[in-house]
């Protein structure tokens, strides 16, 4: 069976800042027909930057739409037509006033595939030199650094929730068992 879906039809309904929102008509499989509602994004990047005692450097910043402060690794968008491991220096640079060396491509993540399109680049690297941060004018971040033992601990134990950061830090720790970071 070749898993495919046609598109018959598309209405744009939004485009914000950063989102597109449209509802297509589809063709199943079956030659019945569906709706999809998506949301379009330019994607993203995410880095899990490692010190030499093997802690990983966070960014702790409040997420409006879960009215909380949220864990994370260094992430950012992408521009349009921006090569995605350039925009994740940019972002570590950035969000941690860092930089890294022996970077590693751990591959793309889709966040939600049953209503978005966003791909997220995941990487990994060994961290270089310190600097200051480059907060954008919206941006407000305080920067962590966790033993790496103890964020694979957090993530088992469901205290650190976002899911990007989560396949970060254990793939990290799968790597530096592994030899490669």
């Amino acid at each position: 069976m070749k898993l495919n879906e046609k598109t018959l039809s598309r209405n744009d309904i939004f485009e914000g800042r950063v989102l597109k929102f449209h509802v297509d008509k589809v063709e199943l499989i079956n030659g019945k027909t569906s709706t999809r509602e998506c949301v379009d994004h330019p994607g993203g990047v995410s880095v899990a930057v490692l010190t030499e005692k093997n802690e990983i450097l966070f960014v702790r910043q409040f997420r409006y739409p879960y009215q909380e402060a949220v864990l994370e690794t260094p992430a950012g968008k992408l521009e349009p037509g921006e090569d995605p491991f350039e925009a994740m220096k940019r972002e570590q640079r950035e969000e941690t006033g860092t930089t890294g060396s022996h970077y590693v491509d751990l591959g793309k993540l889709y966040p939600s595939p049953g209503y978005t399109n966003e791909k997220i680049y995941l990487y990994a690297c060994r961290l270089d030199t310190l600097g200051q941060t480059q907060f954008d004018e919206d941006e407000f971040l305080e920067v962590e650094k966790i033993p790496l033992e103890k964020a694979v601990e957090m993530v088992m134990n469901g205290g650190i929730p976002d899911a990007k950061t989560q396949v970060l830090v254990l793939k990290t720790a799968q790597l530096l068992k592994d030899g490669k970071i």
